[in-house]
């Protein structure tokens, strides 16, 4: 059966996945190798040496081409290695147009590493496409796109983009981490590069750094293969097997995501110490009617600020919690807290962070798959203790 034909369950468990050629084995083995003996001069059977391909990392790499609907993946080490590499195919004066709303991690190495080189980066608001068309030259070759964003939770029309870079001949990247592809799927909307760090749902058990790139265009898919063998950020066998396991139940894991995310966001909503709540299900929301036309569920991702905005008010909250872990990162099994002011944001200068809305009482909640009932009473507990 072709993977695109395929319901998204069946994809996460058979898509762009054979069993094992050497020996019938379902699942995909650990080819734990860097060499491969070759025939004859040049003559091999598809492999050579690991850094280029190995049989584990091209079996995930066919498989999260499944998923995102497209035709080729890439693995990389990192989600920010994975970055790196679509901005090595960028040249000196060559400029990049980005979301003002963007994970931290994009914006240091944006910023603080390609900027050196001669790249110029400009972030806006992309909630009106007037205003990024706007800000298109004729030097800019990327249009940078976070959907829903880090950590604002902000829905970008994917669609729109992609009309907007057609137009002015500009390539379009999406960083689709936040809503994973069981929910959304932006080459399906015109994307040209779909970004993702595995790390986060797609890995969904906080065992695993990794990042991946998927494209369906040919050209595109041979200068980053290119960049990804010649710069050699690659992932490791072992973890790729256990992304491929993880893959396996990421739409059961997804489906649980948002379960809980709803019914969080509806509670923190309602609770009289909480000042703002960003999730994009509320109809109230911005962004909703886009994150309805886009995206399958809304995902577990949510964001909220404590009325008086006093820091001391948030590390209480943060500190007594005990089913949420405070800790970095996102998507895995395991409820986990953050502080994104500073956390995954703090290499935004304080001024750019607060115009966006990270504010000192920003708190950042990546949902997980726990029985809900546990997971309100630990947020309810924690909120009590705050006395202002």
């Amino acid at each position: 059966m072709a993977s695109n034909v395929m319901k998204f369950g069946t994809k996460a468990i058979h898509g762009g996945l054979e069993p094992d050629l050497a020996t019938g084995a379902v699942m995909t083995p650990i080819y734990q190798t860097t060499t491969y003996r070759q025939l004859s001069p040049g003559e091999h059977k598809g492999y050579a040496y690991s850094r280029s391909s190995n049989p584990t990392r091209k079996a995930l790499e066919n498989n999260l081409a499944s998923l995102e609907n497209g035709k080729y993946g890439l693995c990389f080490g990192s989600g920010v290695a994975a970055i790196d590499a679509i901005l090595k195919m960028l040249r000196p004066g060559d400029e990049v147009l980005s979301t003002n709303d963007l994970y931290g991690g994009s914006y240091r190495i944006f910023t603080q590493i390609f900027a050196h080189f001669g790249i110029k980066f400009t972030f806006v608001s992309m909630s009106d496409m007037a205003e990024v068309e706007k800000h298109i030259t004729e030097k800019t070759r990327l249009l940078w796109v976070e959907t829903p964003t880090n950590p604002m939770m902000n829905i970008i029309d994917i669609w729109a983009c992609s009309q907007i870079a057609k137009l002015h001949k500009v390539l379009l990247v999406v960083d689709n981490t936040f809503a994973s592809p069981f929910l959304q799927n932006p080459l399906d909307l015109g994307a040209d590069i779909v970004m993702h760090s595995v790390t986060k749902y797609i890995g969904g058990h906080s065992d695993v750094v990794m990042g991946a790139l998927i494209t369906k265009d040919d050209h595109l898919a041979e200068k980053l293969y290119f960049i990804q063998n010649s710069s050699g950020a690659i992932s490791g066998p072992q973890d790729c097997f256990l992304v491929l396991r993880g893959i396996k139940t990421l739409h059961l894991r997804m489906q649980r995501h948002c379960e809980n995310g709803v019914t969080i966001a509806n509670f923190l909503r309602s609770h009289p110490l909480v000042d703002k709540v960003y999730w994009p299900g509320f109809e109230d929301n911005p962004g909703y009617v886009i994150a309805k036309q886009q995206m399958s569920g809304f995902g577990g991702m949510l964001s909220f600020t404590l009325k008086g905005n006093k820091k001391a008010d948030a590390f209480t909250f943060l500190s007594n919690c005990k089913v949420f872990t405070l800790a970095e990162s996102l998507g895995g099994v395991e409820s986990l807290l953050c502080h994104p002011a500073t956390m995954t944001h703090a290499a935004i200068p304080n001024g750019e962070r607060e115009k966006i809305g990270v504010v000192d009482t920003l708190i950042r909640l990546s949902v997980g798959v726990e029985d809900i009932d546990d997971l309100i009473e630990d947020l309810k507990y924690s909120l009590s203790l705050i006395k202002s």
